[in-house]
């Protein structure tokens, strides 16, 4: 076994791996597959933006009681011999007629019975990075071999973060409150808001993100639209409410949390939103505690916006974080998941200001026997103001 590894020292990896395998255990499966960047880099701390080309499948097999076997292109043989990952089979890829397929299948059929089960993550916020007529071919080749349902068996073990993933994050969100902090260098009244987009990415950069993945905001007179939409040219003017939301990578994890400004003092309705965003966040951040699930805590964070007479926005009020912009679970009014300590999340309550107006307010956390910790630095209670 390769005594190096990457961004995490080996045993953190191999801890990893014995909590998935009891996991497998206790679902009785004999292998387990995992095909996308985040999965694969949890597992081995392989780390590459050459996940960006389509062309070329990776696969990694943990057996029920060995270590994982990676089974990838040739061109990556050289980056994962850097993780703790001994046993690195290859193929010259992309090849049209046989992209990995036979030497995954002959992985699989060497680590799981003729009768086993082979797991593979098929839910919510999952999916198969292989093309569908491989994955065809590759159960052909498995024969009476079972492809399963493992997305429980990956999600609740990737869902709690060891502290060394907690300090990653805390790192990557430190980086973002310093970017947050300077938009007023480059943001007032007359600069077009894509050009604030290019600017906050460069200032992401420049305060410590390895890579800027999302950016996203909006602006306009007493709300935005939308949190979705790219930039466009508008110029800010005063009365305009800006909102930017990053989700910036350090070492592989993600924050995602947004600040808002006003151009100029904000209108009375604006600042009576920010107020009771603010005002219903500290309250979750002063009552939550694990063993509640996120149905109850979008609950929560509903009738504190209620009782401040706001009409919460529509859709989620948070979600979980890290290798992932957006992680399990969300906090919608259907989500039974359990809210454990050790989940980092972001608490995400918006209110609608006017029909078509909304105001969005996100912090990030980690969840704790004693409540949450933020990991980003907190919005201010007052509406930051831009010059006008």
């Amino acid at each position: 076994m390769p005594n190096g590894s990457m961004i995490f020292p080996a045993a953190e990896y191999q801890r990893r791996i014995r909590a998935l395998q009891a996991g497998m255990q206790d679902s009785q499966i004999g292998a387990l597959l995992l095909t996308t960047p985040p999965d694969v880099f949890y597992v081995t701390g392989f780390l590459t933006r050459f996940w960006e080309s389509p062309a070329r499948p990776w696969f990694i097999v943990i057996p029920a009681t060995a270590p994982p076997i990676a089974v990838i292109p040739g061109i990556g043989a050289e980056l994962m011999g850097r993780t703790w990952l001994a046993d690195i089979r290859t193929w010259d890829a992309p090849d049209p007629h046989d992209d990995g397929v036979s030497l995954l299948a002959d992985t699989l059929a060497s680590v799981v019975p003729g009768n086993g089960r082979i797991g593979l993550p098929m839910g919510l916020e999952t999916h198969v990075r292989m093309p569908m007529a491989d994955y065809a071919r590759l159960g052909t080749a498995l024969g009476a071999r079972q492809m399963v349902d493992a997305t429980g068996v990956v999600q609740r073990v990737r869902e709690i973060k060891s502290e060394a993933e907690v300090d990653k994050i805390r790192t990557i969100c430190r980086s973002a409150g310093a970017a947050f902090a300077r938009v007023p260098e480059f943001a007032c009244a007359g600069t077009p808001l894509d050009q604030i987009f290019r600017d906050f990415q460069i200032t992401l950069l420049q305060e410590g993100a390895d890579w800027v993945s999302y950016v996203a905001g909006g602006a306009g007179p007493g709300g935005y639209g939308d949190v979705i939409s790219p930039a466009d040219a508008r110029p800010l003017q005063r009365g305009d409410l800006l909102m930017l939301d990053t989700g910036a990578v350090r070492d592989g994890y993600f924050c995602d949390f947004d600040r808002n400004y006003s151009v100029g003092p904000p209108a009375d309705e604006v600042a009576r939103a920010h107020a009771a965003l603010h005002e219903a966040t500290t309250e979750v951040l002063e009552t939550l505690r694990p063993g509640i699930t996120a149905r109850d805590l979008h609950a929560q964070l509903t009738t504190a916006l209620r009782d401040r007479s706001m009409t919460p926005g529509g859709g989620r009020l948070g979600h979980g974080l890290g290798l992932s912009l957006t992680e399990w679970p969300s906090l919608t009014a259907k989500d039974e998941t359990p809210l454990r300590a050790g989940m980092v999340l972001t608490v995400e309550p918006g209110v609608e200001i006017a029909p078509g107006r909304i105001i969005v307010h996100e912090e990030n956390i980690v969840l704790r026997d004693t409540g949450p910790e933020l990991l980003s630095s907190r919005a201010p209670a007052l509406l930051p103001e831009l010059a006008t």
